[in-house]
């Protein structure tokens, strides 16, 4: 009898481990490989590849070197200094993961409805492993909230609905 309830619980433990979370997905950054879920409608999230200093309403795809040149240089700074002019948002993500499929849209959206007011940047976790790593990002999507006025950065991780981060931009930016 002792056996068929460890069984049992195993089973159990088992199945409630590999259920998918839609709140956010385990970061791949360590190089480990994982499956692409294709979601056409969300591709514009990973496919935006637009690097001009302004966003004219898109999200921006950031690498490393791009953040330590427009956002902070851990290299060369020891003290938290933002490097831009603008508050920004970024949202560090993967190909793979279904959450993050379903806030690029609400990315997409914030970026043209604070276009001129706010920046916002995504980060590939997979590709940018020592941006990730200096951040700690340990489950995606996880999204930075970085004020123009050199105050601490704030992060948020998981996945929200748009008023979320609505909410978040204006209390951390202090923008209506």
């Amino acid at each position: 009898m002792k056996t068929n309830l460890f069984v049992l619980f195993i089973a159990m433990a088992i199945s409630v481990f590999s259920v998918t979370s839609f709140n956010s997905c385990t970061s791949r950054a360590n190089g480990s490989e994982e499956t692409t879920i294709n979601n056409s409608e969300n591709d514009n999230h990973i496919e935006n590849n637009n690097n001009n200093s302004e966003n004219g309403g898109e999200v921006i795809q950031l690498t490393t070197a791009e953040f330590k040149e427009k956002v902070y240089n851990y290299d060369t700074d020891e003290t938290w200094n933002y490097l831009g002019e603008l508050p920004c948002v970024i949202d560090f993500y993967a190909d793979w993961c279904k959450p993050c499929k379903m806030v690029a849209p609400i990315m997409d959206e914030l970026a043209k409805e604070y276009d001129g007011k706010v920046i916002f940047y995504k980060v590939d976790v997979d590709k940018e492993g020592e941006l990730s790593q200096y951040f700690s990002i340990r489950s995606i999507p996880s999204v930075l909230f970085i004020p123009a006025d050199n105050s601490q950065p704030s992060m948020v991780t998981g996945a929200m609905q748009k008023q979320g981060y609505v909410d978040a931009i204006k209390t951390e930016f202090k923008i209506n």
